[in-house]
């Protein structure tokens, strides 16, 4: 279960670079020592990185807890609003989520995302994989082509936020190059277990990011927790963490499906084994993404990036702003009248901005910002709003 041994889930959240030039000289990482608890032995940040590419624990089962404070109030409302005001879109940017997983093996898994209305469950037993939610008693059984191996612990995670701290230490693994300022801070406790703590800092100072600190499991090497801090901060503006770990391998009837009586499971077939698999599926791969872009982002002619490292800009096309403003009033039924409502409500929470590239709607966070421009465009990355005005006058 490698950190290292599959595409990363975070695309967005750092940009796309290979963590193997660190431990070959890239960044001095072997330079820096961790000043470990006395308990514990020394390690080198190059150490480190070397333990999370081998880390290969034969089991586990735990606990975890998703948390975000992105500093979007606006948003946050009205996710709560469409969700019912307790679904799991709005703790993605402003509260928690909270998860259960086993891991016994690349073709054995389970995730479970506890809600206060229900769970949902993706279940992976040998070439099985069931999804299911508990609130609406209904699943779907997906069958995996027998060649399909890869990672099978991917989680369904919303938005592409990171489910586990091996994703989230994927996603900001592959940030590593150059343009990252690699050391260690000494010792952590995460779940009642001893852990070094590796800290990626981005050198580049237009990045919003401040840096991405992973504790590491001392024994197994797996990451046990990962924090994202905006630039000049002291709490993490997102977390993924083990509440509660064991490394024993789960016994077998956790991987087993049985559904309630009256449920209703529909059969999804043979799982499509090619680059345009649905993200979410255990084992099967997504569509690859440009570096920076949210995750799920085609490469394609309507993307360009900008920059490199972590101040990339990602450019694609958007619907035009006066087309979104209007789709209340132009709507031919109900369905297309509530969801011009919440274009609308989603307009209503951005800034409206302008220069010389133009005008347009400025979403604004602790981390990364994204512009709307009213020509068609969407540019968003790590970087603060003056930087987008920039790329888009190009």
């Amino acid at each position: 279960m490698s950190v290292l041994r599959s595409r990363p889930a975070l695309r967005w959240l750092v940009p796309s670079a290979a963590a193997v030039a660190v431990i070959g000289g890239g960044a001095a990482a072997g330079t820096i020592v961790a000043n470990a608890d006395p308990a514990l032995p020394e390690r080198s940040a190059a150490q480190l990185l070397v333990d999370l590419q081998s880390a290969d624990p034969e089991g586990l089962s735990g606990t975890l807890v998703q948390s975000a404070d992105l500093g979007l109030p606006g948003i946050a409302g009205l996710l709560g609003n469409v969700s019912g005001g307790s679904g799991n879109l709005t703790s993605l940017i402003a509260g928690s989520n909270t998860a259960r997983v086993w891991y016994a093996g690349e073709d054995k898994a389970r995730f479970a995302l506890l809600g206060t209305s229900g769970e949902t469950d993706v279940i992976r037993n040998g070439s099985d994989v069931w999804i299911w939610s508990s609130k609406d008693n209904t699943g779907t059984h997906v069958k995996l082509p027998a060649d399909v191996g890869g990672k099978p612990d991917k989680a369904p995670a919303a938005a592409g936020l990171p489910a586990t701290p091996q994703e989230a230490a994927e996603a900001a693994l592959a940030a590593i190059d150059e343009s990252t300022k690699v050391e260690t801070t000494g010792a952590a406790e995460v779940a009642g277990r001893d852990a070094y703590e590796l800290v990626l800092s981005p050198r580049d100072t237009a990045s919003l990011v401040g840096q991405v600190r992973l504790a590491i499991d001392a024994e197994q090497h797996i990451p046990l927790r990962v924090d994202v801090y905006a630039k000049n901060t002291s709490k993490p503006a997102f977390r993924v963490a083990f509440e509660q770990i064991t490394f024993e391998v789960p016994a077998d009837d956790q991987f087993s499906f049985n559904p309630p009586p009256g449920a209703k499971v529909s059969e999804g077939g043979i799982a499509d084994h090619s680059d345009k698999a649905a993200p979410g599926v255990p084992g099967v791969p997504a569509k690859p993404s440009v570096p920076g872009a949210p995750a799920g982002s085609p490469a394609g002619e309507d993307v360009k990036v900008i920059g490199e490292g972590w101040t990339t800009i990602v450019v694609g096309k958007a619907p035009v702003l006066d087309e979104l403003e209007g789709a209340t009033s132009s709507s031919s039924s109900p369905e297309e009248a509530q969801a011009g409502q919440v274009a609308e409500q989603f307009l209503g929470t951005l800034e409206k901005v302008e220069g010389s590239w133009g005008k347009g709607r400025l979403l604004r966070s602790s981390l990364f910002s994204v512009l709307l421009t009213d020509d068609g465009r969407v540019l968003g990355g790590l970087v603060s709003p003056e930087a987008l005005y920039a790329a888009a006058a190009k």
